[in-house]
């Protein structure tokens, strides 16, 4: 009999966004069978001051208490998700170890008062929480909220993410060692935090099949007109510039579109030089369909190096719901996707490739990717991860206070 009452999934991303979000995801698909309060970002008095000055988007009014806090968010299956703003946080991500360290359990204190009451308000009493790679955060909140256990969702390489690196290297060895579990979205990450946390779980990410195989209805009603390979998200360092430099440059029939923000300047200044390379701002979820039905094939061009080996692309399940063809460079462990996906590691090799993508239209080949994208969709990622937490005996020993009641 499940002894948990709720979910309370501490993120390090706001639930809102201009791009899909793996623990977002998870969280709206458990809340299916469970009761789940979702802790949003936690904005500091810097961010606040941007927002006032419009410099950048967040909940101004909700931060300071003169909105609601709280929100319900209903999806079309009747499941609903409660997303709470803590209040604001002091920026100290800046610091040294040892102020930063005095100044985090200040945070952690504002946080857990608030917490405490909202899960009062909606009557949950024993939680599973679930620590959306915020080990900073997460090992001081430990045994705070009378939960029965915890799990740390680990879906990147703390490590290797610059402004998460500076402390979050420091916490994460001590808090995957007093979690109850660790699960992971790639098995390279499983192996490396197994070497301190035994119960470790591997949950690839998933897609949410529904909204990107709208891509393909809309393609089959109205075909693409030209030959355009895409990309999806942020393109940053892990682009293999010199890879899509020569595909483009050799390439000149065909249209490179980038979807979403640019945060690796050199890629703009190296590409924007050809005609046939666009740069498409950041969409909604919802707004992607379209954008992707306009193209024939898609890409993956990482560099192949220590942080993207950790990974596992949540958008590679996304061109392939979609319906099209995708090539990527061999980054990670890519074996799901053998004879689906090709791969290929050199400039001349990976434009030969998109050139087969380009032709690979046959009804066989498109339903072998939309059959596989939905073997991988979000709602199957939870009832694996609901799998985990099976294993988790904390999760399931009865609370002592409720018992002696």
């Amino acid at each position: 009999m499940q002894q948990f009452d709720s979910i309370v999934c501490l993120g390090q991303t706001t639930w809102e966004g201009d791009y899909q979000k793996a623990v977002v995801q998870l969280m709206t698909e458990l809340s299916v069978r469970h009761r789940v309060l979702y802790v949003d970002y936690q904005y500091t008095l810097k961010d606040w001051a941007m927002g006032v000055a419009g410099r950048q988007d967040m909940p101004v009014r909700a931060s300071m208490r003169l909105a609601s806090p709280l929100t319900k968010k209903t999806f079309e299956n009747g499941s609903e998700v409660y997303v709470w703003t803590p209040p604001l946080m002091l920026p100290i991500n800046w610091m040294p170890p040892k102020p930063h360290d005095l100044l985090v359990q200040q945070n952690v204190s504002r946080l857990v008062k608030g917490l405490r009451q909202i899960m009062q308000q909606l009557n949950m009493t024993r939680p599973l929480v679930i620590n959306g790679l915020n080990p900073v955060f997460g090992l001081p909140m430990l045994n705070q909220l009378n939960e029965c256990a915890t799990i740390y969702y680990c879906f990147d390489e703390i490590n290797i993410i610059n402004w998460m690196s500076r402390h979050g290297s420091r916490y994460e060895p001590a808090y995957l060692k007093q979690v109850d579990a660790v699960v992971t979205t790639s098995e390279t990450l499983r192996r490396s935090k197994s070497e301190l946390q035994p119960n470790a779980y591997c949950v690839k990410n998933g897609v949410n099949f529904e909204l990107f195989n709208q891509a393909h209805q809309i393609a089959q009603q109205q075909p693409p007109d030209r030959p355009v390979v895409g990309y999806l998200g942020t393109a940053d360092n892990r682009i293999n510039i010199d890879l899509v430099d020569y595909c483009v440059r050799t390439m000149p029939d065909v249209i490179f579109q980038f979807v979403g923000e640019v945060n690796e300047p050199a890629l703009k200044q190296r590409l924007s030089q050809y005609s046939n390379v666009t740069f498409t701002p950041p969409h909604q979820p919802a707004d992607l369909p379209p954008l992707l039905a306009q193209m024939k094939a898609a890409m993956i061009p990482f560099v192949c190096n220590e942080h993207t080996y950790t990974i596992y692309p949540l958008k590679i399940n996304e061109y392939l719901a979609a319906g099209l063809p995708v090539v990527a460079t061999p980054f990670s462990i890519l074996d799901d996707f053998n004879g689906v996906v090709e791969l290929a590691d050199q400039p001349a090799q990976f434009a030969q490739a998109l050139r087969r993508a380009l032709a690979d239209d046959s009804d066989q080949r498109l339903n072998e990717r939309i059959t596989m994208a939905k073997a991988n969709s979000w709602q199957k990622r939870a009832e694996e991860f609901e799998a985990v937490i099976r294993q988790v005996q904390a999760a399931w020993t009865p609370d002592p206070v409720t018992e002696r009641l």
